[in-house]
């Protein structure tokens, strides 16, 4: 309380003081800071679900990617499929893209992971915080090693998917709705990059691309279904159980082919081969032009590793494809090749068709047509090279014509 007889404080001081007093409150405990987890889920979130045909309380799916530093909210709509709700930059994730294989590699993890109630820590030293399920079935089987692999707040990381306060608590508020509203678990996909027929073109040669062949084919049963993929092991490897619903299983198996086969097809056209290497990890570029503008994420993990990241290693240059032969307009073709033409009078001597006309029927003014016959004849020495002088003559009419 304030004695009565206490002078007032000049306006232009206590201006100056007021920057210091909210920077101390914001330091106390207080109800917004206790009751961090408890934060409701924003109300663009909201609408963003509401357009998408779902809720709050619906079952959600995340799924991360590193090269391209984002996490995606899905939900499940009322018709049972899951639909995208919103992408959230990652801040600072750590390593190289490929699996994480061992403690203290600093490898952030790519499979398919679960994450129960039981996972949320809403007393985080990093604000707020998800254990994202590693070590899976398949790490365990493949012998790796490591353990408490979180998405949380802050910019630091060690193997992590750091996302800044904000958005973990977001993240947090989400998660906690859909188990509230009777989501047991829910699946977190880590994959080094979008898996696109294109991106596993390029990334063919990379030590890793097995692995990631693995990963697409649950990515492409997702996308292909709606449904969260029921993942199991078998023989060291990721395997995926069928759809109960054949029409959406039948849909998996024709999108993974088609895939497969725009894989090759990129790869035939001479696509490059290329490696993507970090010195440690990467950063959403939002994250990064905020950071420049001053924007606190808390601390940052290593930020002179950002420098190198995603540096392109070509493992196999890129080749151009020999364009096919050009296509003659018809009407050139038949200037050139129809009968009384330059080319076709200059016949063997003593040769006519009537004399062998399996091996050089009457001549056809249409391209497709006419083209084989005429390279056969040529080849055979039954037909010679036309007039320049002439074939020069036959364009410029065509030329006009035009």
């Amino acid at each position: 309380m304030v004695p009565p007889n206490a002078p007032a404080i000049p306006p232009r001081l206590l201006r100056a003081l007021l920057p210091v007093l909210l920077l101390l409150m914001a330091g106390l405990p207080g109800p917004a800071r206790a009751d961090k987890a408890s934060q409701p889920i924003p109300a663009a979130t909201l609408a963003m679900m509401a357009a998408k045909g779902t809720s709050a309380a619906a079952p959600i799916l995340l799924r991360a990617y590193k090269k391209e530093s984002e996490i995606e909210l899905w939900k499940r709509n009322g018709s049972g499929r899951y639909v995208p709700i919103k992408t959230y930059p990652i801040c600072r994730w750590s390593g190289q893209l490929g699996p994480k294989t061992k403690n203290g590699d600093r490898q952030t993890p790519e499979g398919f992971y679960t994450v129960a109630k039981s996972q949320m820590n809403p007393n985080s030293r990093y604000y707020l915080s998800f254990d994202i399920g590693y070590p899976n079935a398949y790490d365990r089987a493949r012998g790796a090693t490591g353990s408490a692999i979180m998405v949380h707040g802050i910019c630091s990381s060690m193997g992590c998917f750091a996302m800044t306060d904000q958005v973990a608590g977001e993240l947090f508020s989400v998660a906690r709705e859909a188990f509230a509203g009777g989501q047991t678990a829910f699946q977190f996909q880590s994959f080094p990059f979008r898996m696109t027929a294109a991106n596993m073109a390029r990334a063919r040669s990379d030590p890793n691309i097995g692995f990631w062949r693995q990963l697409k084919e649950g990515s492409d049963r997702f996308e292909a279904t709606g449904e969260e993929p029921v993942v199991t092991v078998a023989n060291g490897r990721y395997a995926f159980l069928p759809s109960k619903d054949p029409t959406r299983e039948e849909a998996a198996l024709a999108l993974h082919r088609d895939e497969n086969r725009r894989i090759a097809e990129t790869v035939e056209e001479g696509a490059a081969a290329l490696r993507t290497t970090y010195s440690d990890g990467g950063q959403h570029a939002f994250w990064a032009h905020r950071i420049r503008q001053g924007f606190p994420v808390g601390d940052i993990s290593r930020p002179e590793a950002l420098a190198y990241a995603g540096q392109e290693v070509v493992l196999i240059p890129a080749r151009r494809k020999p364009a096919p032969p050009a296509i003659l307009p018809e009407t050139l073709w038949a200037a050139v090749i129809g009968p009384g033409t330059p080319y076709f009078p200059r016949r063997v001597a003593d040769w006519s068709p009537q004399a062998e006309p399996a091996r050089f029927p009457e001549p056809a003014t249409r391209y497709a047509q006419s083209l084989p016959i005429l390279l056969r004849a040529t080849l055979d020495g039954q037909v010679g090279l036309p007039d320049p002088a002439a074939l020069h003559a036959a364009v410029e009419k065509v030329a006009r014509a035009d």
